[in-house]
């Protein structure tokens, strides 16, 4: 009797996991698509040209749009070809930058020194179909930020800041091309 119960729950079981695998399986609402290609509309090609920018830093510009090229090259299919070729061009350009105190050491109880700040960049950027002149997606205030630690020696508060820098140029990056890849 008590193998008859055993062989009774262990059948429940099974067909418990069988009816979840199956409506796991048939859909649930939700279906994988193919990342590399954008939703929504079509991007036969391209254009990513230069970022604009109200900084001095050189190369400041460069590292924006490498960063946001990197990310279609690397996530998606669509070939990157020159402005003049493009179907679609996505034109950039970093509005603002700020930075400010984040941390202080009081140093012989009279002076505040800046230990660390933060990095504030703000975007605005849109894609652009080129045939016919219409904005696909417009967005001009992308914002992040990334703290960065000040030294007295200012070449290493210059690295530190470039990497912020960096480091908020892949997160702008990556928020482009989910806006054009993914649509939000």
């Amino acid at each position: 009797m008590a193998n008859n119960k055993f062989i009774q729950v262990s059948s429940f079981k099974f067909q418990v996991s069988a009816l979840l695998l199956l409506i796991f399986v048939s859909g649930c609402g939700y279906n994988l698509q193919d990342t590399r290609q954008p939703k929504g509309i079509s991007i036969p090609s391209l254009a990513i040209p230069l970022m604009t920018s109200p900084s001095s830093d050189i190369g400041f510009e460069g590292d924006f749009t490498m960063m946001i090229r990197q990310e279609f090259v690397s996530h998606s299919q669509v070939p990157l070809v020159s402005k003049d070729q493009a179907a679609m061009v996505l034109i950039g350009r970093v509005v603002d930058i700020k930075t400010e105190a984040l941390s202080y050491k009081i140093t012989d109880g009279t002076f505040e020194v800046t230990t660390s700040r933060w990095l504030k960049i703000k975007l605005a950027a849109k894609l652009l179909d080129r045939t016919t002149g219409k904005v696909i997606w417009n967005d001009d205030k992308m914002e992040e930020k990334a703290s960065f630690a000040v030294s007295p020696d200012p070449l290493r508060t210059s690295y530190n800041q470039r990497r912020a820098t960096k480091m908020i140029a892949k997160l702008l990056a990556e928020r482009i091309y989910l806006k054009t890849m993914e649509r939000f």
